[in-house]
């Protein structure tokens, strides 16, 4: 058999094991974002309707994050939140929209205490996606309720599952550090979902 064609099944070998490699690594890739993001990786597929595009956006938010100084609470600060939540939590009954506008900065105080920047929502929704991928749409529902409810314009019940879904995160923030708090994350979050979930948007008064 002539040289050159020795050499052209050479090359296509080549090509051939290149592209089952190449192959192999998306998949590493998917997979391995998909452990990392859970559910966030599903939403974000959704939302650019292209596997690339949104995987590109994981991989962005991850460098984004790996850049930050993220540093655990102390026991003290951890404990002085804490009280401040159990505060506004008893607050609800008579103030439920002050109390849900409360939650809102106590989260994002939390996230500036553990190193996060807390100077735009959805850049912070972003970051908090890598570390807490379980309860960052719960956060993005109850921030939403909690713009309506500065003018007063939100339902009392969805001021409740608000309520509930900081709750989620925030308890998630606190124990950021410790052994296993995604999984545990993650089982609050469904039971949140199951007893405070009346829509996937905050409903204005008067549109009822």
């Amino acid at each position: 058999m002539a040289t050159w064609v020795w050499l052209l099944i050479a090359v296509a070998i080549i090509v051939v094991v290149a592209s089952l490699l190449a192959k192999v690594m998306r998949q590493r890739r998917t997979t391995m974002l998909r452990e990392r993001f859970g559910p966030e990786y599903d939403r974000i597929l959704q939302e650019h309707d292209d596997r690339r595009a949104a995987e590109a956006d994981l991989r962005d938010r991850k460098t984004q994050r790996e850049r930050l100084d993220i540093r655990p609470l102390a026991e003290a600060t951890r404990a002085r939140f804490a009280a401040e939540w159990r505060e506004l939590q008893e607050r609800f009954v008579d103030q439920p929209s002050d109390a849900v506008v409360a939650a809102d900065g106590l989260v994002d105080r939390v996230m500036s205490e553990l190193g996060y920047p807390t100077d735009n929502f959805a850049g912070q929704a972003k970051l908090i996606s890598v570390d807490h991928p379980t309860v960052v749409q719960n956060y993005r529902l109850a921030h939403a309720v909690c713009e309506l409810a500065r003018s007063q314009q939100v339902s009392t019940e969805d001021l409740r599952a608000a309520l509930l879904y900081y709750r989620s995160l925030f308890d998630d923030l606190l124990q950021s550090g410790e052994t296993d708090s995604h999984n545990e994350a993650y089982s609050r979050t469904r039971n949140v979902s199951d007893r405070a979930e009346p829509s996937q948007q905050p409903t204005q008064r008067g549109t009822r």
